[in-house]
């Protein structure tokens, strides 16, 4: 269905109907997590303490990496939707260059294929 619309109707199709996987969605919090108790083991190891001794270390550490990552997110979220914005508003000012696709047949795209022994 998508071979035949024209590049500002793909830009408009938007998010209806789609879901985030779940990576997607929680990529975030779940290397947040990891990261901030590979810091406060990390930190444990290298002052010669028990690895888990000091726990706030680790929920802080825990906290920050979610907080950052979380940021990174909305921030590269916001940048792709202003490109998205950019792409949207150039094509509608020159849709003259983006015509519709001819729709084609494999077998007009395809090559003869000739086995050679």
């Amino acid at each position: 269905m998508s071979s035949q619309l024209s590049a500002i109707e793909l830009l408009k199709l938007g998010d209806e109907g789609r879901k985030k996987p779940f990576l997607n969605q929680y990529w975030s919090y779940i290397m947040g997590v990891a990261f901030g108790l590979g810091t406060g083991v990390f930190m444990n190891f290298g002052t010669r303490r028990p690895v888990m001794s000091g726990i706030q270390k680790h929920v802080i550490a825990t906290v920050g990496w979610c907080g950052l990552l979380t940021y990174v997110q909305k921030y590269r979220d916001d940048y792709l939707a202003e490109k998205d914005a950019v792409f949207r508003h150039y094509i509608e000012l020159h849709s003259e260059d983006f015509p519709v696709p001819e729709r084609k047949k494999i077998a007009d795209i395809l090559e003869p294929w000739v086995p050679i022994r």
